[in-house]
Formats: structure tokens, sequence, C-alpha cells
């Protein structure tokens, strides 16, 4: 038996297209020319040497909470590895960056926002051209996750640890506090690391 009457369902489904539209309706606002020279440096960055200590118990944490998004193990394991890697480079934390793909494409290495942006973490695409990439590498998750990330810790620079407004400049929407909000929620509530 059906609770929702179809207005209801109607009036939901308009409601979650509407505020969809609004988490990514000004991502193309967030070209910022000293990301340019970040993202080269970063993506021409060798690969990470982990510790097998740390990666066993980021794995042992993560890896369950994941599995239900993504099916596929070698690609959580790929996820779970670059996000590692690149939260030890930029001295970000892991947990954030899991919200943050969480919220942006909800782990789907295929997602493509109203905006343009692609991939896990929802890098424009102006950038592969800029960056002397073909379009396609965006949907790497490691290129992704590398650039997503070097653009995340750009912003929390400019903000000073701010993350409302770090993230606010993330997504476009400086100004606005909705995905802000949704992304510490994502954070609090689903991948605090601890």
């Amino acid at each position: 038996m059906n609770i929702f009457s179809p207005k209801s369902l109607l009036t939901l489904a308009l409601l979650t297209s509407l505020i969809l539209g609004c988490l990514d309706a000004h991502a193309n606002q967030q070209q910022d020319l000293a990301l340019g020279p970040l993202l080269k440096q970063a993506l021409s960055d060798g690969k990470c040497f982990e510790d097998k200590y740390d990666r066993a118990v980021w794995f042992a944490s993560m890896e369950p909470r994941l599995k239900p998004l993504v099916a596929n193990e070698d690609e959580r394991s790929q996820i779970l590895e670059q996000v590692q890697c690149e939260s030890k480079r930029l001295q970000l934390p892991p947990s954030l960056v899991m919200a943050v793909i969480d919220v942006e494409s909800r782990f789907n290495r295929w997602a493509t926002s109203s905006a343009g942006a692609v991939g896990l973490m929802q890098v424009m695409p102006f950038w592969p051209s800029q960056l002397g990439m073909q379009n396609h590498q965006l949907l790497d998750i490691s290129h992704n996750i590398r650039m997503g990330c070097t653009i995340l810790k750009y912003y929390l620079e400019l903000e000073r640890g701010d993350y409302a407004r770090a993230l606010a400049r993330y997504n476009g929407s400086l100004g606005r506090r909705n995905y802000s909000d949704l992304v510490l929620v994502r954070l609090a509530n689903k991948w605090q690391f601890k």
C-alpha cells in the first residue's frame, strides 16, 4: 500500500529537483586563475607512498560504508586509496573528502551535473583544456580526486579553514549555506573517521 498520493510524490520530486538545481547552479563560477598552476602541479606529482597500517585502518573503517554505494570492489579500493593519498598529500581531512564526493556524485564516477561538472568530485570541464588533458581523463578516479582535492584545499586556505565558506566556493554557491550544510551533515553522520 502506497502512503503517498500522486500529488505529494510530484511535489516531492519537484522540490528535490529544485534543491539539486540550486546546489550546482553556480558551479561554473568556480574558475579561478590561481587554481590552474596548482592543478598542473598536482597532476604531475608522483604516486603516494602510504603506511600499510594507516591504509588497513582507513579501509577497515571506510570500506563497509562505501560498499553499498560502489558495488565494484576494485573501484571502491581505488577511491579509498586515492582519497587517503590526496588527504595526506594536501593535509585534508579524508572524511571531508568522502562527504564532498558523497554529496557531489554519490560516488558515481560517471556523474555529470547540469552545469557540466564531471566525475566523483564534479570537476568543471574547462580544466582539461587548460591543463593539456583530454576531457575523458576527468572520469579517471585518480585524476578526478586529485583535482577535486586540490581545488578544495585551495578554497580551504583561501577561507582560512572555514569549512562552510570553502565548501560554498567549491560548489560555486558562496553566500548560501545549502550545499555546505549538506556536506557537513553527511560528514558528521556518515563519514567521520576517528
